[in-house]
């Protein structure tokens, strides 16, 4: 396979650290691989603030796209990492050959995340993240919940995460065009355990006629299936 350019945007809590064995098996077959983290998240939880909105994120995304690519890449966005990926496609469409919304979330324009999740739970976090940070920020979920189960995973995992930005949960995406903006595009559902907040996503991906295709793992598929997670990307590309 000729090489290509892959750019791996993150979820919630996480950072550019949770692809790293997915990018290093990539590499080693060629290709070239970024992971970009978002505002405020993992290496660059210093920068946490209240003025980090969803549009933050799709601003993360389009500059990575302008300064460290030359274009044509598969852009692959897990969990939340799918809204600024679909916030980028808006923009800078021609820097992009694929999307790939890896267990992700897929809003429209004028929705906020919080406008996906049961209303219960969305109250509850928001009464989270005010009774720990003042609404700053949502703390981290257990590694389990997203379907991490080996003792060596949770400890990866659990290591690293960094309470998120919370305005990026409550702010809407603006779009111009409609989601995707005319470039291909596949989701790729983790079936197990399914992730139950991504299922909004899904059925809006099947509803667009796209592609859907399934790996047997949990939410967090880069970390415990990263080599069936590669090979799917790859055979995507």
């Amino acid at each position: 396979m000729n090489s290509k350019t892959f750019v791996l945007v993150h979820g919630v809590w996480h950072g550019g650290w949770c692809w790293s064995r997915v990018a290093d098996i990539l590499r080693a077959r060629g290709h070239r691989v970024t992971t970009p983290t978002q505002t405020g998240l993992g290496e660059r939880c210093h920068l946490l603030s209240p003025d980090i909105t969803i549009q933050t994120f799709v601003d993360d995304i389009v500059q990575h796209l302008k300064f460290e690519s030359a274009g044509h890449v598969i852009l692959v966005g897990h969990s939340f990492g799918g809204i600024p990926i679909t916030g980028a496609a808006d923009v800078v469409p021609d820097r992009i050959a694929k999307l790939v919304y890896l267990d992700a979330i897929m809003l429209g324009t004028g929705e906020t995340w919080f406008d996906l999740l049961p209303e219960d739970m969305a109250k509850d976090r928001a009464e989270l993240a005010r009774k720990s940070s003042g609404g700053l920020s949502l703390p981290p979920a257990p590694a389990y919940s997203f379907g991490v189960s080996r003792p060596e995973d949770i400890a990866f995992v659990e290591a690293r995460l960094t309470p998120h930005p919370f305005r990026t949960f409550t702010t809407a995406l603006s779009l111009k065009n409609p989601i995707g903006n005319s470039l291909q595009a596949v989701y790729i559902s983790c079936t197990d355990p399914p992730y139950r907040p991504a299922g909004v996503s899904l059925e809006r991906a099947r509803k667009l006629s796209w592609p859907v295709e399934e790996i047997a793992t949990g939410h967090d598929a880069m970390v415990s299936e990263p080599l069936a997670l590669a090979d799917l990307l790859e055979r995507l590309a």
